[in-house]
């Protein structure tokens, strides 16, 4: 659903008087086009612009007349769709370097070693 409404910021009374912005609502909880694995993706991501009913709320001002904002908020919609359409690629688990192992006890060593040297002595 497209809706037009009065932009914000700079544009003298133009921008008073016209309304160039577009407000662009997909539900993508309540879809039927979309296919049940992009739909999860799409609401698993935290994303500012989905509303808890899972409506994705595109706002568009960035140029000056209606139809370059309208036809912008469908391009950023194509473009989020897309983005859920990429499955993203499973994490191969790996283990620590022998290298990341030794830095990281010689670090341990240096640091106990500069703890060691603020303990207070019994000099008597």
């Amino acid at each position: 659903m497209e809706r037009f409404v009065r932009a914000s910021g700079a544009g003298g009374q133009n921008v008073n008087k016209v309304s160039t912005a577009v407000e662009l609502r997909f539900d993508v909880a309540g879809s039927p086009s979309l296919p049940e694995p992009l739909r999860a993706r799409l609401l698993a991501r935290r994303d500012r612009r989905m509303t808890s009913e899972g409506v994705l709320v595109i706002d568009a001002q960035r140029f000056r007349t209606q139809d370059r904002n309208r036809e912008d908020a469908r391009e950023r919609l194509a473009a989020i769709i897309q983005a859920g359409l990429s499955m993203p690629k499973a994490r191969k688990a790996t283990k620590p370097t022998l290298g990341s192992k030794l830095r990281r006890l010689d670090a341990k060593r240096e640091r106990a070693h500069v703890k060691r040297g603020r303990s207070t002595r019994n000099w008597e």
